[in-house]
């Protein structure tokens, strides 16, 4: 498994060795000792999240807050998506920064994001369905979101036209009024 680190700090890619053969293909999709020995740290995931979308779903940006705080280890097994992480680390020099990568069932990449990011992605085909495991569970009470298309945020969604959003999504807060880390 190959870890990348990206322009935030502490946001990681995976990517698995592959191996095909005439009968297919077999890889790895989770190793915990290379993910810890990736990010630097031992953790337990707790819960797993699939989601199906319809092309032009855009879900996010959500996060919880401590102590709910949830790291995401993210993969697309169908379709695919444009993921995009926002720093929300008051401390932090990557603060209300963004990051975005594609993430597919065809490139089997895996995207690391610890607590203090809002997270969100659009699904770019039909019937995309997105994984994650996380490292709390879903706490109602914790939850918040920030508006997909906060200007101070400017995060390129690189898709054409308005997506479809949940009623949650589409009141969430601004980046400057957002509970943050």
């Amino acid at each position: 498994m190959q870890a990348t680190p990206l322009a935030i700090r502490d946001i990681v890619l995976f990517e698995p060795v592959v191996f095909p053969d005439e009968r297919g293909e077999f890889f790895e999709s989770y190793n915990r000792r290379a993910f810890e020995e990736a990010i630097g740290r031992t953790l337990d995931f707790v819960q797993e999240n699939h989601s199906v979308s319809i092309k032009g779903v855009l879900r996010g940006l959500h996060y919880q807050l401590p102590p709910h705080a949830q790291g995401k280890l993210v993969r697309v097994v169908a379709g695919a998506v444009r993921d995009v992480v926002v720093d929300i680390r008051r401390d932090s020099p990557t603060f209300g920064k963004w990051v975005g990568t594609r993430l597919s069932a065809s490139d089997r990449r895996q995207l690391w994001i610890p607590e203090g990011f809002a997270h969100g992605f659009i699904a770019l085909e039909d019937k995309t369905v997105v994984v994650y495991k996380t490292t709390r569970y879903y706490s109602p009470g914790s939850e918040r979101c920030i508006i997909w298309n906060d200007a101070a945020v400017g995060i390129d969604w690189k898709t054409v036209g308005e997506p479809r959003l949940s009623q949650k999504d589409r009141v969430g807060r601004p980046f400057a009024l957002a509970d943050v880390f």
